[in-house]
């Protein structure tokens, strides 16, 4: 009788890929909804303070005898400044977490692929097409929607989630940018580094003494990120990007489902015809993407 592991051995690397970023995206709402939990009775910096030392703690047992040469690397700035963007993309997501339903954040996060497309042109001097255009504009109109500046309830409040969306793009950019020169294993040491560093030296003027089960959560708060990070390197070790990244958008079911289990929350009419004007627009540029062969523009 053949295990669990055997079969998924014996998977296609597409397919194999695949399944890794479905248990990516799961992980990560797993670990936003614990998130959202914490901050109805912790501030937001002292969450994020826990999501990097107990994801540094999982490193170190890791990598304990590495870290010294997992810490070289070719391009310190920009390791740096892409920690940065991330760092503030986490407490900027908590925030979020904190002030609107899990659903309806993710909802908006979800653009973030779409502003890649449409920041890689001026900072990275790609080329992308009308059709490609057309995909873009059309995710925002979709993220517009779910915002809806005025009228919806979220207003003010959803200015965060975008927030995060143009942050996570920049960071994503820069990742692109350190992929040529360092390995992910550095990267991510650089990631957690950064962030441990900025989150240990603010978290004093905003302790909470946690009681035991929220020092249970916030241990699995970072080990949720461990997890979502190393299952995230599996997918693109096995698969292309163009193959896996379109499962991406499956969170946007896990936020939904976490959201009504644990928080009572469903969206609205209006983030559900939003988010599918933004999963449609993502998968068309992808789609798009996979199509063009440089340098030649999509027609």
């Amino acid at each position: 009788m053949k295990t669990p592991f055997a079969s998924f051995a014996e998977l296609s690397d597409s397919h194999r890929g695949i399944l890794w970023m479905l248990l990516t995206t799961l992980l990560f709402v797993f670990m936003d909804t614990t998130a959202k939990y914490l901050t109805h009775a912790y501030p937001v910096p002292q969450i994020t303070w826990a999501r990097y030392a107990f994801h540094a703690l999982a490193l170190v047992i890791l990598f304990h005898r590495r870290l010294p040469a997992l810490m070289r690397t070719k391009r310190p700035g920009l390791q740096i400044v892409r920690s940065s963007l991330l760092f503030s993309a986490t407490i900027l997501s908590f925030f979020a977490l904190r002030v609107m339903p899990l659903a309806d954040v993710v909802a908006i996060w979800a653009v973030t692929p779409i502003l890649v497309t449409a920041l890689s042109v001026p900072l990275l001097g790609e080329r992308v097409g009308p059709r490609r255009w057309a995909g873009v504009v059309a995710g925002f109109i979709g993220a517009i929607i779910i915002i809806r500046p005025g009228l919806g309830i979220m207003q003010s409040a959803a200015l965060l989630p975008a927030a995060v969306a143009v942050v996570l793009a920049f960071y994503h950019l820069a990742t692109r940018a350190l992929s040529g020169t360092d390995s992910s294993r550095t990267t991510i040491v650089y990631t957690v580094a950064v962030g441990l560093v900025v989150s240990t030296g603010a978290v004093p003027f905003y302790w909470v003494e946690p009681d035991a089960w929220a020092w249970i959560l916030m241990v699995v708060l970072g080990l949720l990120g461990v997890a979502a990070h190393f299952s995230l390197i599996k997918s693109f070790e096995v698969a292309t990007a163009a193959t896996v990244i379109p499962y991406t958008y499956t969170n946007l079911i896990w936020a939904t489902v976490a959201g009504f289990v644990v928080f009572g929350d469903l969206p609205d009419i209006w983030t559900v015809i939003g988010a599918s004007v933004i999963v449609i627009s993502g998968l068309y540029i992808f789609h798009r993407e996979h199509q063009s062969r440089p340098p030649a523009e999509d027609p």
